[in-house]
């Protein structure tokens, strides 16, 4: 087990590394659609990519999930074949969100080794959900 402290500083060790690795400016928060954001998440229990619907009002979280799901097919033929959609997703912190994402599972942030691995997946994962949303934002602004 680690202690907070050590967690805190695994966590940070992480993504700084990531960064120096992938040297890529990411879209991320800066979609220019303020209800969207594209995510990453390294936890003990697995990595994921993501876009993330957070609007709190639900018909606008419906609008938009209605839009990605209508790009179903295209996204899993030509972005993340093993992409996933979850209409209501909640978060730990119990907010209502709806996800399209990409996952990882058995792989652990507390784990260096695994580390490697992660950070392919993470970035190749995010090029292929923000090639797909710079060729799809007008679809999905609309």
């Amino acid at each position: 087990m680690f202690s907070r402290e050590e967690s805190k500083r695994l966590r940070e060790q992480f993504w700084t590394s990531f960064g120096i690795v992938y040297r890529t400016k990411w879209i991320r928060y800066n979609t220019k659609i303020k209800e969207i954001e594209l995510k990453f998440t390294f936890t003990r229990k697995y990595a994921k990519v993501s876009l993330d619907i957070i609007d709190a009002d639900e018909l606008i979280r419906a609008y938009y999930f209605e839009k990605l799901l209508s790009l179903k097919k295209i996204i899993v033929s030509e972005y993340l074949p093993k992409a996933q959609f979850e209409e209501f997703y909640e978060l730990p912190e119990e907010k209502l969100i709806s996800r399209l994402f990409v996952q990882q599972d058995g792989v652990s942030i507390h784990n260096r080794q695994q580390w490697p691995e992660v950070m392919s997946f993470l970035n190749k994962n995010m090029l292929q959900l923000e090639a797909f949303f710079k060729d799809y934002r007008e679809v999905l602004e609309g």
